[in-house]
């Protein structure tokens, strides 16, 4: 069983806010830097072509996961390390996963996790695309799963992250193109903040993902304690990841 400090630890209130504020910091760093170098990108494409600004976020899950008692060689998180097989595709890069070495020289594949991120001001451009992208990734893992392509792996738990930024742009209601068929009503005159929520709650509730963690930021708020929110309890940082330490509870002495 997962110890009860371990819950305490995750359910602080600001259990996210050190790598919301690295989040912050490197992609100004990243536009800094391409600028000082002359590389010119479109926009605030600077800020974001760079990478590794979620990359607190993979190191705080992984110290989390080396906390609960799962061997470090487990967890993958290096470039080389994170590809999978698909169905539809050779194989997909994932952001962490985690690979139990059995003693009998087998693996099993016991955990997944893509974790994302969207900074304005083109939500409109981004939120479909990213959509389809989540959607297609975890159908493609599936399927593979199903056609045998990690051996005799159980079925291993698949989480997705979203950290979105909290803006005037972000919260304005969007108006629908509805040229033949009205949209769903949850969606009729939704902000991005509420389409990424109710894309988030259907990517759980039709199990396309184990557990879903979404959260939102605005850059103003860095600084503070508590620099990010959790607009849904079922999509909040404490049910993600207890989720995951309670399924990596069936393949390790967790402590």
């Amino acid at each position: 069983m997962v110890s009860d400090r371990i819950f305490r630890e995750i359910s602080r209130d600001d259990y996210f806010s050190c790598a919301v504020r690295y989040f912050w910091d490197k992609r100004a760093l990243q536009a800094a830097d391409q600028n000082n170098r002359g590389v010119k990108d479109q926009g605030f494409r600077s800020e974001a072509t760079g990478g590794k600004h979620m990359d607190r976020f993979f190191s705080l899950i992984r110290d989390l996961l080396v906390d609960i008692g799962v061997p470090e060689n487990d967890i993958c998180t290096r470039k080389r390390s994170l590809d999978l097989p698909g169905y539809f595709r050779a194989e997909k890069q994932w952001d962490l996963i985690v690979i139990k070495h059995c003693p009998d020289g087998k693996k099993e594949l016991v955990a997944v996790l893509e974790l994302k991120s969207q900074k304005g001001p083109s939500f409109g451009n981004n939120i479909n695309n990213r959509t389809e992208e989540v959607l297609g990734s975890a159908y493609d893992l599936w399927t593979a799963y199903r056609e045998g392509a990690f051996k005799t792996s159980p079925s291993p738990w698949l989480g997705y992250m979203l950290l979105l930024e909290d803006s005037e742009r972000s919260r304005k209601s969007v108006r629908n193109n509805e040229p033949h068929f009205e949209v769903f009503p949850e969606f009729k005159d939704a902000s991005y903040i509420e389409r990424y929520h109710q894309t988030c709650l259907k990517l759980v509730r039709e199990r396309v993902y184990s557990e879903v963690c979404y959260l939102l930021a605005k850059e103003e708020d860095k600084a503070k304690p508590r620099n990010y929110s959790e607009p849904d309890e079922v999509l909040s940082g404490y049910r993600f990841l207890r989720s995951l330490c309670s399924h990596l509870n069936n393949f390790y002495e967790i402590a």
